[in-house]
């Protein structure tokens, strides 16, 4: 039988060909902007929902000390730490995205490369920061490729494959065996929207899977594994079963020549980041009019349909933390209120505030546009007041992303605050040092240090 070349046979040209001399400055000045604020959210992480008990958990799987967890130092086997910190980095909803994909990319991606950093020793600056670029592409890639509504929870799928690439980066696969290494993963992939619709923590767990998923794919094709070789385009393959439908034709043309890196939106604010358009909107006519809790009538936001599948849950007097995080009427009634989302507004106490609960009720979302529509934005929000007055804000670039990107001073701040919040709180020596050290990421002799300095 003749197969029909797949996609994702470019996607694995693409990681095995390209070079850190390739690769544009642009992207690698990104790649270490999301680099500090990854592993930053990881350390921070710590504090989730069982995060602290992983590490003791996944030990009654198997013991080794390949690599090291961020925060703690618990020493783990390599598929165990990559998959306790990328639970970490997703478990405080402060990670990173892709919108336009609709990936978190760097949270597979980064510890699945630390890790096997750790494990191999002596990886430099520039093999990380090459690891990470291709691996975004990857995740961003499939992604981008797939613009529609989620069945599954995409940035687990497709940050699978993402995670992949960076580790057969690391270990220098070739191409064929990097197109088996994608197919072992597609085999394994795993994680439901119903854990997002639940606000589950099996959410963050779900993407865990997929960094540990991505090492034991690669460690088994590395040694001789072999699966199907129509992962993306086929019958069965990701793009119909995984996704509605799906096209990488448009982005296999700009591998090389564009970055997925350099689109990544940071997330300013520890929720959702569907819910970051109508927290910016809000933020911006509370600063514009002056604008009060009591004195609001009503407030209307009107969203795509990805952004009400997402966020558009009732508020509730008892949430789970996740289920909080991704209720937009709830963290849109902190910022009306408080003028931020901030960590302290997830907790049985902060959601039984009545100013809060009473003003997260009159806030109502409307869906629009066509069903297929899988973008964030626009976003608009009319707020009335008591005595009839009408304001209304409209967001096309959301407060994070590259066209309206956080400074690099609030950037800094952010990964300070993390690192601060974290179970064991990094010495400010250490913070300063792990700033300095991806500052110039492309010197260093071994990344490893970044993992010593996160440890308290």
């Amino acid at each position: 039988m003749v197969r029909m070349r797949d996609s994702i046979s470019a996607f694995a040209e693409h990681v095995a060909a390209t070079s850190f001399a390739q690769i544009d400055t642009t992207a690698v000045a990104a790649a270490k902007t999301f680099v500090l604020d990854t592993l930053g959210v990881g350390i921070g992480g710590s504090i989730g929902p069982n995060a602290a008990a992983l590490p003791d958990i996944v030990q009654a799987f198997g013991r080794g000390d390949q690599a090291r967890v961020w925060g703690t130092g618990e020493a783990l086997p390599l598929s165990a730490a990559a998959m306790c910190n990328t639970y970490r980095t997703h478990c405080s909803e402060f990670d990173c995205v892709h919108e336009a994909a609709v990936v978190h990319v760097m949270t597979i991606v980064l510890p699945a490369a630390l890790a096997e950093a750790e494990r191999q020793g002596n990886v430099d600056g520039k093999r990380l920061i090459e690891a990470v670029i291709l691996g975004v592409d990857v995740a961003a890639g499939i992604g981008l490729a797939t613009q529609s509504g989620l069945k599954f929870f995409r940035p687990a799928t497709a940050g699978t494959f993402g995670g992949v690439a960076a580790i057969a980066k690391l270990r220098n696969l070739s191409a064929d065996k990097l197109v088996m290494a994608f197919s072992v993963a597609y085999g394994q992939l795993c994680g439901t929207m119903q854990a997002h619709a639940e606000g589950s923590s099996l959410l963050a767990m779900q993407i865990g899977f997929g960094a540990r998923n991505a090492v034991v794919a690669v460690t088994l094709a590395e040694h001789g594994i072999t699966g199907p070789v129509n992962v993306l385009d086929g019958e069965f393959g990701y793009f119909n079963l995984f996704e509605n439908n799906g096209d990488a034709t448009s982005v296999i043309s700009q591998l090389g020549k564009e970055w997925c890196i350099t689109d990544v939106a940071h997330k300013p604010f520890p929720s959702g980041r569907a819910t970051h358009g109508i927290i910016d909107a809000c933020l911006t006519l509370k600063r514009a009019h002056d604008i009060s809790g009591e004195n609001i009538a009503t407030v209307s936001a009107e969203v795509s349909r990805l952004v009400h599948q997402l966020v558009g849950r009732a508020p509730r007097q008892q949430m789970d933390i996740n289920y909080a995080r991704l209720c937009a009427r709830y963290v849109a009634a902190c910022a009306l209120i408080d003028g931020d989302v901030a960590f302290s507004d997830f907790n049985d106490e902060a959601y039984l505030r009545p100013g809060h609960r009473a003003l997260a009720d009159k806030i109502d979302m409307l869906s629009a546009g066509p069903e297929t529509d899988g973008s964030l934005t626009p976003v608009s929000v009319e707020i009335v007041l008591a005595d009839g007055t009408r304001h209304r804000e409209t967001v096309a670039s959301v407060y994070g992303c590259p066209g309206n990107p956080m400074t690099y001073e609030a950037q800094l701040a952010k990964f300070r605050q993390n690192c601060a919040n974290a179970l064991r709180p990094v010495p400010m020596h250490q913070v300063d040092d792990m700033i300095a050290t991806i500052a110039d990421l492309e010197t260093a002799s071994d990344v490893s240090r970044l993992i010593d300095l996160s440890i308290a």
